[in-house]
């Protein structure tokens, strides 16, 4: 369980002990009404087992969540034929992210909804320095990513044997 929190509120709706309305549930998710949601239909979907974030979870149980939030997504638009849906995770405190326990939003909205704009408005958001700043970052991002890549095909090679 997090440092941050004393009880994990997720953790204790994933247990029975706290009570929502549950809309889905299998081995490894949870999909719910939030106590208070900001458009109709808004579902948080949780991996019953805690992670802080989305950054403390295996890739297997990321994968597994992001089923549950397909499956769920695809039923909110079969049942409320929304205009379009917000995916919201947020991950850490600067992010907006109040309960440390993995969790993803759906939000269905609707044109007027009372969800209001999740960007910046346009034109006053972050800007490069230039384009030698840009350049850099993605050369570094980049190299990340390959050695990323090279490390888990390495990973995935030893314990399969090969």
């Amino acid at each position: 369980m997090a440092d941050r929190e004393q009880v994990c509120v997720f953790c204790e709706i994933v247990t029975g002990t706290a009570e929502a309305r549950v809309v889905h549930e299998d081995e490894h998710t949870l999909a719910f009404f939030p106590l208070t949601p900001a458009t109709r239909g808004h579902t948080l979907v949780v991996p019953k087992a805690h992670a802080e974030d989305l950054w403390a979870m295996d890739d297997i149980a990321a994968e597994h969540l992001f089923h549950t939030v397909m499956l769920v997504g695809r039923a909110l638009r079969e049942v409320l034929e929304p205009d379009g849906m917000n995916v919201v995770n947020s991950a850490g405190a600067v992010a907006t992210q109040s309960v440390f326990h993995t969790h993803v939003h759906l939000v269905p909205r609707t044109p007027g909804d009372t969800m209001g704009p999740i960007w910046p408005p346009k034109g006053s958001g972050f800007r490069y320095a230039d384009d030698t700043a840009t350049d850099a970052l993605a050369a570094r991002l980049s190299a990340a990513l390959a050695h990323s890549a090279n490390t888990s095909s390495a990973t995935s090679a030893s314990s399969n044997g090969a």
